[in-house]
């Protein structure tokens, strides 16, 4: 089972990748996540990576790629993957096939978790986290019960909630405009490779769960 997960912010693709790996015991490889554990161990291409976000450049594929060989050659990989953030365009996706080709890990599928744009706004307007304990909540689906305080705390002790500064209305419409113009080609790519399945995400988190592990070939 080796997949590549496309999803807007807030489509729960992070929740549902999390979960599939824990059933089926196959790792989640976030280019986000490798990116950060290079960085703080300090390996060659970690030292790179680092060197272009401290001038304020984005990483280079290259590097990107090189992090997804090295995670990819692990022994707990045999069982297969579950790719997430990237690739982000038609040139990563071209160059990663290459990459999975070469090392004989071809991709199986890839799923899209689709959720209407306007649903993606109030999930991500209306998330709260407590500053404290990092417990997240939604002022619109699951509220805190004690209003705009965590409820995680007893009464006395119980902070403000915050909302992330890229929780905001106009920044998140920023960051959706974006995704749609880098993954519409995508979707187009793996189409035309007969990779693609789309799961209905705007559901209960249960149902996704069980539509995506059967897109998944689980």
């Amino acid at each position: 089972m080796r997949l590549v997960l496309l999803g807007a912010p807030g489509s729960g693709k992070g929740t549902q990748a999390q979960r599939l790996r824990d059933q089926k015991g196959i790792p989640q490889v976030s280019s986000g996540d490798l990116l950060r554990d290079a960085v703080a161990r300090g390996t060659d291409l970690g030292k790179r990576a680092k060197a272009a976000m401290d001038a304020g450049e984005l990483v280079s594929d290259e590097i990107v790629l090189g992090l997804i060989r090295e995670r990819l050659g692990r022994p707990d990989v045999a069982k297969g993957f579950i790719l997430d953030g990237f690739p982000r365009n038609v040139a990563q996706a071209g160059a990663l096939d290459r990459l999975l080709t070469e090392i004989g890990q071809p991709i199986d599928t890839v799923v899209l978790m689709d959720v209407d744009a306007k649903a993606l706004v109030q999930r991500l307007t209306g998330r709260r986290t407590c500053p404290k304990c990092g417990k997240v909540f939604n002022v619109y689906s699951s509220p805190s019960t004690r209003g705009d305080r965590c409820d995680n705390h007893p009464d006395a002790e119980a902070p403000l909630l915050v909302q992330r500064a890229d929780d905001k209305e106009d920044v998140i419409e920023n960051r959706l405009k974006v995704y749609a113009s880098q993954t519409s080609p995508l979707i187009e790519h793996y189409t035309a490779r007969g990779l693609l399945k789309i799961v209905n995400a705007d559901q209960a988190v249960e149902k996704v769960f069980a539509t995506f592990v059967r897109a998944a070939g689980g």
